[in-house]
């Protein structure tokens, strides 16, 4: 009965960014298969379900747990805010957007970087958190890239980006856009200095993202069955005016067509990352 109590009493001071996105309580039903399965046993199969091999969607906190050696990491640029330049308001006011956001998730904003190793290797991951307003690049996602490709840089390190986002902020307008042309020039910087960068895109990497530095790594990789692309499928159809292949905007679909180089089941990431990494040394 102690454990149990005790249990429930950790479960209550666990903050809301050390969840996962996928399920809390003890039992998880997989969304594709519908297989019931304990959270613990996801976990320990990295939030994959073993039956359908469905990928479930997972923070920061997740991937570099599963990524970083021992978990043990170093957070750089975490006091970096966002702020409502505009003015801006819809439904609520940006500003009050912001704080819900920050409440909810525990995140100051859409993107942590961390530097670690993995399998010994040197590595920084700026990894988006879906939990907070859609992964959506603001101008602190772009700040946070920026600044990490200077560290990469100024310490000889590769870069790996984890791209899951809804796209551009519209709340932040011209700001967010500003953004693409921003990481997209930082990155040209990164490849003078010769220095690798891998992009990682996973389920969904949608809008603005795709048409910026999630599609300009040196390595393009994807997890499987991950919905990549820029404008959703009704869009298209209805600009081009014909039926969409099957499987459009998957990853395997990417795959096939030239636009990704890699798909990397997240059960191999770690060992597949550290093999890259050590074949761009020589």
């Amino acid at each position: 009965m102690s454990s149990w109590f005790k249990r429930i009493k950790q479960g209550i001071q666990t903050s809301t960014s050390e969840k996962k996105e996928a399920p809390d309580g003890l039992w998880h039903k997989c969304p594709n298969c519908k297989k019931t399965s304990t959270v613990k046993d996801l976990k320990e199969h990295y939030y994959v379900c073993d039956k359908c091999n469905y990928h479930n969607r997972i923070n920061s906190a997740e991937y570099f747990e599963i990524l970083f050696d021992n978990n043990q990491f170093e957070e750089l640029f975490e006091n970096i805010y966002p702020k409502d330049f505009l003015g801006f308001k819809d439904l609520k006011p940006y500003g009050a957007r912001l704080v819900d956001a920050q409440k909810k998730s525990g995140l100051k904003d859409a993107m942590r970087v961390g530097v670690g190793k993995v399998q010994s290797n040197d590595l920084v991951i700026a990894c988006m958190d879906f939990a907070f307003i859609g992964g959506s690049m603001g101008s602190v996602v772009g700040e946070k890239i920026a600044r990490s490709i200077d560290y990469c840089i100024a310490n000889k390190m590769p870069l790996m980006i984890i791209s899951k986002s809804g796209g551009a902020r519209m709340m932040e307008s011209a700001f967010s856009l500003m953004q693409m042309a921003k990481t997209s020039a930082k990155l040209t910087q990164l490849a003078e200095a010769k220095l690798p960068y891998i992009s990682l895109m996973t389920d969904p990497t949608t809008g603005g993202v795709t048409a910026s530095f999630a599609m300009l790594g040196d390595l393009n990789v994807a997890e499987p069955k991950a919905l990549i692309g820029f404008a959703g499928p009704r869009v298209i159809k209805e600009t081009i005016k014909k039926d969409l292949p099957e499987g459009f905007q998957s990853a395997e679909f990417l795959l096939e067509h030239g636009f990704l180089d890699l798909i990397i089941d997240r059960k191999e990431m770690k060992q597949r990352l550290a093999v890259l990494l050590e074949l761009f040394k020589h």
